[in-house]
């Protein structure tokens, strides 16, 4: 595969913009961590992740650790948040090179696979809901547009959704101060101390092990390999690659970054087929954040949380819609429910389900 850089290409760039705002806004203004950092690093690792799978193979916020650390602020701070994502970048690098994936992956099956993007799916639609449910108005009519324009690749329904974001953010609020000024990130690990990373390890980083392990690793590469069959990757590539990107995105300030089944539908639903996507749009944050830091939750609050609720709800639904592959054998739907199920509550939960519910069956214990 080469990679694109065609209309359906730049409009598949946008698609994964409802999971990433919200938790790089958070960060930001909650934390108060640097953009500089934050956006510089997502942009390197976009750019090379498009490189490197040739695929829109998404890089995203690690979500337990960014709802954890955004939720607690006061109590957790960005030290702690750079300590998380030091202890998961060596964490995913011991476990690909020990090649235990391989093992999880084998024993890790269809149904089981697609009850994670099932669960994940009908998450993120409801989260897209909440986000819609702020203008109903506006989230109609961006429904509407993105039913009508969503197969059409000479007008993508991403872009007239942007269009739609802006101008809607232009009538009911003025036209924000941007200023362009070029900042470099800096070393952001000089005042860490042992305390941070501890705290950042067991408060942060073991409870998103399970969340990565079924969605940013498992589920991600069953994503890839099923909408891109001619261009497959592997778990241990993806883990290892998660594990290059967290130790060094916090030495610049970056949070902690993992990958999502999520992310790929979102940009694969929007016109995404190449690594092209993810070059795009990591082009675009490594500018915001070398030449617009000071600017970025005005330039982010220009797409109103109804847009971003409607693609975080197509995403879903494009995810949601990988379970139909399943056939009709029941232990098989079973397992899938499960897992989906419990997924709804917890990745990492719904992912031990249904391995249980998979052995039980296989034990004829069950069903």
């Amino acid at each position: 595969m080469r990679n694109k850089f065609d209309l359906g290409e730049w409009a598949g760039a946008f698609g994964d913009l409802g999971t990433l705002i919200p938790f790089v806004v958070g960060y930001i203004a909650v934390l108060g961590i640097n953009p500089t950092g934050i956006l510089v690093s997502f942009g390197i690792f976009m750019i090379i992740a498009g490189l490197r799978f040739k695929t829109p193979f998404p890089v995203q916020p690690m979500k337990a650790i960014g709802a954890t650390a955004i939720a607690s602020a006061g109590t957790i701070t960005p030290n702690m948040v750079w300590g998380a994502g030091l202890f998961s970048g060596l964490f995913w690098l011991i476990i690909s090179a020990s090649g235990a994936l391989k093992w999880v992956a084998k024993i890790a099956s269809k149904p089981l696979v697609r009850g994670i993007s099932l669960g994940l799916g009908i998450s993120f639609m409801m989260q897209g809901t909440g986000f819609m449910s702020e203008g109903v108005v506006i989230a109609c009519i961006a429904v509407v547009i993105a039913f009508v324009l969503i197969n059409s690749k000479r007008i993508p329904a991403m872009l007239v959704l942007l269009v739609l974001g802006i101008i809607t953010s232009l009538i009911t609020n003025p036209l924000p101060s941007i200023r362009v000024s070029f900042t470099l990130p800096t070393f952001a690990l000089s005042e860490l101390v042992w305390q941070d990373i501890l705290t950042g390890i067991f408060i942060l980083a073991i409870p998103q092990i399970p969340l990565t392990l079924g969605n940013a690793v498992i589920a991600s590469t069953a994503e890839n390999n099923r909408l891109f069959p001619e261009h497959p990757t592997t778990e241990n590539r993806v883990a290892a690659f998660k594990g290059i990107m967290n130790l060094a995105a916090p030495v610049i300030g970056g949070i902690p970054m993992c990958h999502g089944a999520g992310g790929i539908a979102a940009h694969t639903r929007f016109g995404g087929k190449t690594g092209g996507t993810m070059i795009i749009i990591g082009g675009i944050l490594l500018v915001l954040g070398l030449f617009f830091a000071s600017s970025v939750l005005s330039i982010f609050g220009m797409i109103p949380p109804p847009v971003l609720g409607t693609i975080l709800f197509f995403a879903g639904l494009e995810l949601a819609m990988s379970a139909r592959d399943i056939g009709t054998d029941k232990q098989d739907f079973y397992i899938l429910l499960i897992t989906a199920g419990f997924s709804l509550w917890n990745v990492g939960i719904g992912f031990l389900a249904g391995l249980l519910v998979q052995q039980l069956t296989k034990w004829r214990k069950i069903i």
